[in-house]
């Protein structure tokens, strides 16, 4: 009471306890080192990082890929592996060591386009059918996993946007919906070459394990009978070479029948 009557009666005032804490407050500057860790990092906009993001966008990696495509084909233009079915392997290596080192080739060959055909006849004119057939088939899965992972981490961002055409469509569909299927059915039934089935089952969603393991078990009546095929082609009357023939012969006409086929019945749609 007395001191509201002071303060009517024109006395000072007093201010409560908590008013006066409140106006006493000062605020106090955080250190310089701790607002610098606080406050976001700014992205980098330097050269490097404009070159990292250029060099990295699908279509320079496309670009890559082609520039190590047209590498790899000119230098089997060069060295031209197909004087192995002239002039044989060289005498230095023998055996599983020369297979292994054969079936390496062979992986790299059929990435630059090498014809399978003619490194299969390669392979059983060298080798022989059994020994032969074994550095074919493992040349066969290496190459194809080359080109698979090359075109998968290189192309596959770059082409998949232009895959508009009613048939592109159908075939990226097939082979990521039923991959295994299909690309079993491609290797058995011989019309699409190889380097071709590689590259568009990794521009589709095909995964690796349906994709190997569809090669390696369609790739095995082909490769058999091209091995047999040169491994006797010294004796082309012989028994085994006309056979072998024969099974190069019938899953091709299969496969054209196949295809011309489904080409009819994708333009009925």
């Amino acid at each position: 009471m007395l001191d509201a009557a002071t303060t009517r009666s024109g006395g000072t005032a007093t201010a409560p306890p908590r008013a006066a804490a409140t106006e006493l407050v000062v605020p106090v500057p955080l250190p310089v080192p701790l607002l610098a860790a606080s406050a976001p990092a700014p992205a980098p906009v330097g050269l490097a990082a404009r070159c990292s993001r250029a060099l990295l966008s699908p279509w320079a990696r496309f670009a890559l890929l082609v520039v190590l495509l047209a590498a790899a084909a000119s230098s089997v233009l060069l060295f031209e592996p197909q004087k192995l079915l002239a002039d044989g392997w060289p005498p230095q290596l023998g055996g599983v060591t020369a297979a292994l080192v054969f079936a390496a080739a062979y992986g790299l060959c059929t990435v630059a386009f090498v014809p399978r055909p003619l490194l299969n006849l390669a392979a059983g004119a060298v080798f022989g059918s059994q020994l032969g057939f074994g550095a074919a088939l493992a040349g066969t899965v290496l190459g194809a996993g080359l080109a698979f992972g090359l075109g998968r981490f290189l192309g596959q961002d770059a082409l998949r946007p232009l895959l508009r055409g009613r048939l592109l469509k159908a075939a990226d569909d097939q082979l990521s919906r039923h991959g295994l299927r299909s690309m079993l059915a491609t290797r058995l039934f011989p019309g699409v070459p190889f380097w071709a089935a590689n590259y568009c089952a990794a521009v589709s969603r095909m995964g690796w394990l349906p994709f190997l393991l569809a090669t390696a078990l369609g790739s095995v009546p082909n490769t058999a009978a091209y091995v047999v095929a040169g491994s006797s082609a010294a004796s082309p009357t012989s028994p085994l070479f006309l056979i072998s023939m024969a099974v190069i012969a019938v899953p091709a006409l299969a496969g054209a029948a196949l295809a011309w086929r489904k080409r009819h019945h994708l333009r009925s749609r």
